[in-house]
């Protein structure tokens, strides 16, 4: 079992910056990718990054541009991801959870932290 837990969420104004944390605990050597998914009510929840074990990252589409390379980062000894967001919209206002894939691809999800962008 794996637990997840995030931080960092809140309001923030438009053009402004946040940074997430997520702790992970429990099986964490069975742990391969980590990653953030947000979703907005209505909406299916949609990939923001993923980081695996190495180092590979994906950003989404949506955050190009806006999201730098370094926008995900993974600090191994402390088995946590953070992600870290500049020029904020309010279209990325959601809730913002934090993922994590075995090496048995088995998924676990944190509870969730509200995001808000203010215009």
């Amino acid at each position: 079992q794996v637990r997840l837990v995030e931080s960092g969420g809140g309001l923030v104004q438009a053009g402004g910056s946040l940074r997430l944390s997520c702790a992970a605990s429990g099986s964490i050597f069975s742990i391969n990718t980590m990653g953030w998914y947000r979703q907005t009510p209505g909406k299916q929840r949609e990939l923001v990054a993923t980081i695996t074990s190495r180092g590979t990252t994906v950003l989404a589409d949506s955050v190009k541009g806006r999201f730098t390379i370094s926008t995900i980062s993974r600090d191994n000894a402390k088995n946590t991801v953070y992600l870290q967001m500049n020029s904020l919209k309010p279209a990325d206002t959601a809730v913002y959870y934090c993922t994590a894939r075995t090496i048995r691809t088995e998924d676990y999800w944190g509870q969730g932290t509200q995001v808000t962008v203010s215009s």
